[in-house]
């Protein structure tokens, strides 16, 4: 299902991918569970970092390896950002949809970007690899966009899934209806395999508490360095 191309092993060759594939799940508006869920890891990230100021918040895992990745793009890593309007400007965690949702409380609670998409819209295998710079597709928001060379992408059978500077795609997205999913975690250099499984984990977790039955699979972990 999951494929480490050439491109990205060469590339990159420090970097993992983590994968989680659940089904029967529900989607969602707004779900109480979840909500509570929301409120309780708010309070407790701002209960630890609330005395940190932006700098000493950026010196923190996973933070330096996602800052000297999107660096080398002249871009800034906006999972800080978002965790700092959090912690320090009191915003509450955005309400989306469920699935979404979860992913999300995820990525500012360890830090590790994550893209979602619905299982049922993905045409597999998945292959991991290093833009050329040639890639095009369209945007969550519906606006197309070339890849930039070097960046690190997914793409199914019918073209890219997402990439790490500019997201998810508009095709595979999680929706309403969406009843099996699939999230991928982008962890460069620097990254630990046991960091992207505890995140994993933590997505399943969020996921079931609004689909308590739903089947989660075995997380696979690709390394570049071994794929």
């Amino acid at each position: 299902m999951f494929v480490a191309g050439a491109s990205w092993k060469h590339a990159h060759p420090e970097a993992q991918v983590g994968f989680l594939i659940m089904r029967g799940v529900v989607n969602p508006a707004a779900h109480p569970e979840l909500e509570a869920s929301k409120r309780a890891l708010e309070a407790d990230l701002r209960a630890q970092f609330s005395g940190l100021g932006r700098a000493a918040l950026a010196a923190l895992a996973p933070f330096p390896a996602y800052a000297a990745y999107y660096k080398r793009f002249k871009k800034t890593y906006h999972v800080q950002s978002q965790l700092e309007s959090i912690v320090h400007r009191d915003r509450p965690i955005p309400s989306v949809a469920a699935l979404v949702e979860a992913m999300f409380m995820a990525e500012v609670k360890n830090g590790l970007l994550t893209a979602g998409h619905d299982l049922d819209r993905l045409q597999l295998p998945i292959t991991v690899a290093a833009a050329a710079g040639a890639e095009r597709y369209t945007l969550l928001r519906g606006q197309e966009q070339q890849a930039t060379a070097g960046d690190m992408l997914m793409a199914d059978q019918a073209g890219v899934i997402s990439s790490v500077i500019y997201g998810p795609d508009q095709r595979t997205q999680i929706n309403a209806a969406t009843r099996n999913v699939a999230f991928a975690v982008y962890a460069p250099a620097g990254i630990a395999a046991e960091a992207v499984r505890a995140h994993l984990a933590d997505i399943r977790h969020y996921v079931r508490r609004v689909a308590p039955d739903a089947e989660a699979q075995t997380p696979i972990i690709l390394s570049a360095a071994v794929a």
